[in-house]
């Protein structure tokens, strides 16, 4: 995209404009976990926390969202606000993301559009919560998250805790593995599960150092090997939450959105906040424990990307 037209679709706020001119190390946030993740006010709190943890380790925050139709590389605090208790903010991933920028409304992006607006942006690594994924059944319902799609065809580094723990875990990697997308595990072999530091399925490296992470993406790309890479970034311990209750409250809200025919983009969200009333909060907190360890993990990373 060119200049002009960059302009046209993309504004990006003073903090992240002035970084990217002087070749400072820049970290991607998503705002659907604002809009559509958390309840208020720890939405707000832990978008401010991790952009505020990101500064702390030598980076610069880049929150992104659709405001007004604009394509947002950075949000200001009022920005934050707006995001964090609007009520009408779209889910928007790939499919809804031109529509909402040419009518002029307002989207939260998710994994899949966040990396969309990073590539806009020239930012080369992201920090999120979780990766959507391929989901429970999906070899009848076909509901396979757009996230792994747009990670495959963009060159970007996504730091996660795995993909979230609702989905088919094995699938998703088997998924990720056809793509030709590298699975690291930050000083774990195994492949986190979100909630719990770990699944039964195996990561591809396990790496030990953020310097090493960032040298195999830049050599994946300057490979000319296109595409993104996983970083798993294991729950803190204190937070992990305790398998067998976390997976029975998975199990049950499965049921009920099949119950209540609920699929699609809505699924997520619906199942999420169904594990949050089985856990009584509890599932909230390691949410908002995990994106920090993971908002601290990507700035380190970063630092060797740029």
């Amino acid at each position: 995209m060119n200049t002009e037209m960059l302009k046209k679709y993309v504004e990006f706020n003073d903090e992240v404009k002035k970084a990217m001119e002087e070749g400072k190390p820049v970290v991607a946030l998503e705002s659907t976990i604002i809009s559509h993740g958390m309840p208020y006010p720890q939405n707000i709190e832990t978008a401010k926390a991790c952009e505020e943890i990101i500064r702390e380790g030598g980076a610069v925050p880049a929150t992104t969202a659709i405001i007004n139709g604009k394509i947002k590389i950075g949000l200001t605090d009022e920005e934050l606000e707006f995001m964090a208790t609007s009520k009408d903010i779209i889910k928007a991933s790939r499919r809804d993301f031109a529509y909402i920028v040419s009518q002029g409304l307002n989207g939260a992006t998710t994994v899949a559009s966040t990396i969309i607006a990073s590539r806009l942006a020239g930012i080369k690594i992201f920090v999120t919560g979780g990766l959507g994924g391929v989901h429970r059944h999906a070899e009848t319902t076909f509901d396979i998250s757009r996230d792994l799609e747009e990670l495959a065809s963009n060159d970007i580094m996504i730091v996660c805790a795995g993909c979230k723990s609702i989905l088919d875990i094995g699938l998703t990697l088997e998924y990720l593995e056809t793509k030709g997308v590298p699975v690291f595990g930050y000083n774990t072999d195994v492949m986190p599960a979100f909630f719990t530091r770990r699944s039964d399925f195996k990561v591809d490296y396990n790496i030990k150092e953020p310097k090493e992470a960032a040298e195999a993406a830049l050599t994946q790309w300057n490979l000319g090997l296109k595409g993104g890479i996983l970083l798993t970034n294991p729950i803190p311990l204190e937070s992990s939450m305790d398998e067998d209750k976390i997976n029975k409250a998975i199990e049950e809200a499965l049921v009920e959105a099949e119950e209540k025919h609920i699929h699609g983009k809505e699924a997520t969200p619906f199942l999420l906040s169904k594990v949050l009333e089985a856990t009584e909060g509890k599932s909230l907190e390691a949410n908002i424990a995990l994106v920090k360890n993971n908002a601290k993990l990507g700035a380190e990373v970063a630092k060797y990307l740029y």
